[in-house]
């Protein structure tokens, strides 16, 4: 399966999804202009993803912001992540955030209440 890496801007995250070195990241501030038409070939790769899984995936969100419209589509991705679970496959979200920063703390609290992943909370 073909990775996707995306550079990051001041607008889009970097995204690393990487399933043969077992490298799943979201790093920087997500606020890009069309959200849909940029998440969308990530939610694609996830679906693909979830038809064969690694054993354990650990997936990595440092992220710094994210505006409302991002939120719907990171709550998808933690959906898709949540469906791999589902056959027995393990997932490990680390959520990290600015120990100063109680808005990305309660959200990454909020998105561990909603999916049945297992989140480690990461301040920094």
């Amino acid at each position: 399966m073909e990775a996707i890496k995306i550079n990051g801007t001041d607008d889009t995250p970097n995204v690393i999804l990487d399933a043969k070195n077992n490298i799943f990241e979201f790093t920087g501030r997500s606020m890009p202009e069309d959200v849909v038409a940029f998440y969308e070939p990530i939610l694609k790769w996830l679906e693909e993803y979830g038809e064969s899984p690694n054993n354990k995936t650990n997936v990595v969100f440092k992220l710094e912001y994210f505006n409302t419209a991002s939120s719907k589509i990171l709550l998808d991705i933690l959906m898709k992540l949540e469906n791999i679970t589902e056959n027995g496959n393990e997932v490990v979200v680390q959520w990290f955030y600015d120990e100063e920063d109680e808005d990305m703390m309660e959200a990454g609290e909020e998105y561990s209440e909603i999916v049945d992943i297992s989140f480690e909370m990461n301040p920094c």
